[in-house]
C-alpha cells in the first residue's frame, strides 16, 4: 500500500515496506551509511525482515552513521532500519544530526588506524568519504597498530587496524556466496572479525573468492595483487565478461595504462550480481605471461619444439586429421571448445567438426 512521507519537506509516495534509507537513495537523497549494503539486506525496526533470516543479515543499527530526526520520534533515529508511518516528517541535516554523524564517524577513526595516505583504499573509501563530508579533519586521538596485518593468504590481506566492525563482510560470506567463514566475535573486550575458529585466513576454509573484499567499505580487506599497482583515482573502469567459463560473469576491470590492477564483479549486472569466484576475479596472469605463445611450434625430428609459419602448422594439422579419418573414420576425432572463444568461434568450431570432419563429437570445455 503506498504512502505519503515527507524527507526535508519534500513529498514522496513509498510503499509501506521500505526503510527510510531505501526511500532516501530511490528519490536521489543522500544519506551516508557504513554498515548498509543494497544487496546484503537488513533488519528493520519493527523486526520484519527485508532479505535473509539469519543473525548475519541484521546490519542495521551498527555503524549508526544514517541517523536521522523523524517528527514525534525521540532522539536519532537508524535511517536503515526504521519504516515511516503514512505521513512522516523526516530531516536529515539538522544540526542535531550532523553533530550525531560527528561524534560516531569521530569515535570509528579513534578505535582504529586509518592512515589514509598509505592505504590502498585512499580515494574510493567510504569512512573517508563520509569523514570528508562532515568536515572531521582528523581524530582526536591517534591509536598505536593494535595487531599485526594477516597476510597469510594468497590473494587477500586483512588489516583489523582498519576494521570498523560494520558486519559487511561476514554478511556476504554467509549470506551471499555461504562459505561460512568469516565472524563477529568479542576478544580482549574488542569485537574482531574472525576466521573459522580466530585462524589466519591462510590456515582457515577461506576459498578466496573475494566477496568480503568488495563490499568492504575501507581498508580492512584488500587485494594483495593491487598493491602498489595504481590509486584508485589512477584506475580506467572497463566492463567485460569473464573468460573462465560458460556463466558469462560481468567483471569491472580496474586498468592503470594497460596493466589490470583488479577486477571487481559488476553489481546489479546478470548473471552474477556482482559475485565472482576465485578465478574470475584474480585469475588474471595469463594475460602477461611470457610463457604464452605468439607463434606456432612444432616438433622436429628430435621431438624439439621449433617455431613455425601459421600456414605450415595449418598445413600439418590438416594433414593428420587426413590420415586420422582415413585410417580409423570421422568418429576417431574429437574437438573441445574454449570458453576463452568468442561465440562466432565455438560456432565456427562446432561446424567445422560436424560438416567438414563429419563427426558429432565435440563439446565445450564449460561442461567438461
Amino acid at each position: 500500500m503506498a504512502k505519503t512521507i515527507f524527507i526535508d519537506g519534500r513529498k514522496i509516495q513509498c510503499d509501506d515496506t521500505s526503510t527510510i534509507l531505501q526511500v532516501a537513495r530511490g528519490n536521489g537523497i543522500k544519506i551516508p551509511t557504513l554498515c548498509y549494503y543494497d544487496k546484503l539486506g537488513t533488519v528493520r525496526s519493527d523486526n520484519r525482515e527485508t532479505k535473509g533470516h539469519t543473525e548475519h543479515d541484521q546490519l542495521a543499527n551498527k555503524c549508526r552513521v544514517c541517523v536521522v530526526e523523524v517528527e514525534g520520534m525521540v532522539g536519532l533515529q537508524t535511517s536503515c532500519s526504521v519504516v515511516p508511518a503514512d505521513g512522516a516528517r523526516i530531516f536529515t541535516d539538522t544540526p542535531a544530526v550532523i553533530e550525531g554523524r560527528r561524534m560516531v564517524v569521530t569515535q570509528i577513526l579513534e578505535k582504529g588506524k586509518h592512515n589514509c595516505l598509505i592505504c590502498e583504499r585512499n580515494g574510493d573509501c567510504e569512512l573517508q568519504d563520509v569523514a570528508y563530508s562532515l568536515g572531521i579533519e582528523a581524530p582526536r586521538f591517534i591509536v598505536d597498530s593494535l595487531e599485526e596485518r594477516d597476510e597469510s593468504a594468497p590473494f587477500i590481506i586483512r588489516d583489523q587496524n582498519k576494521c570498523i566492525e560494520c558486519g559487511r563482510c561476514v554478511a556476504a560470506c554467509h549470506n551471499l556466496v555461504v562459505n561460512e567463514v568469516l565472524d563477529l566475535r568479542l576478544r580482549n573486550g574488542r569485537t574482531r572479525v574472525i576466521c573459522d575458529s580466530d585462524l589466519p585466513m591462510g590456515a582457515s576454509s577461506c576459498v578466496q573468492c573475494g566477496e568480503c573484499v568488495q563490499v568492504c567499505p575501507v581498508g580492512a580487506l584488500i587485494e594483495r595483487k593491487a598493491i602498489g599497482k595504481g590509486r584508485p583515482y589512477e584506475v580506467t573502469k572497463v566492463r567485460t565478461t569473464c573468460p573462465y567459463c560458460g556463466v558469462g560473469c560481468q567483471q569491472e576491470l580496474h586498468m592503470n595504462g594497460d596493466q589490470i590492477v583488479r577486477i571487481k564483479g559488476v553489481e546489479g549486472a546478470k548473471p552474477n550480481d556482482g559475485h565472482l569466484c576465485v578465478k574470475g576475479r584474480y585469475g588474471y596472469d595469463f594475460i602477461y605471461s611470457k610463457e604464452r605463445l605468439t607463434t606456432p611450434l612444432i616438433k622436429d625430428a628430435k621431438g624439439e619444439f621449433q617455431e613455425a609459419t601459421w600456414d605450415k602448422a595449418l598445413d600439418l594439422v590438416a594433414d593428420k586429421f587426413k590420415q586420422i579419418i582415413k585410417e580409423s573414420g570421422p568418429d576417431a576425432i574429437a574437438g573441445v571448445s574454449c570458453a576463452r572463444s568468442i561465440n562466432e568461434d565455438s560456432f565456427y568450431m562446432q561446424k567445422l567438426f560436424r560438416a567438414a570432419i563429419g563427426t558429432n563429437n565435440i563439446d565445450h570445455c564449460a561442461r567438461t
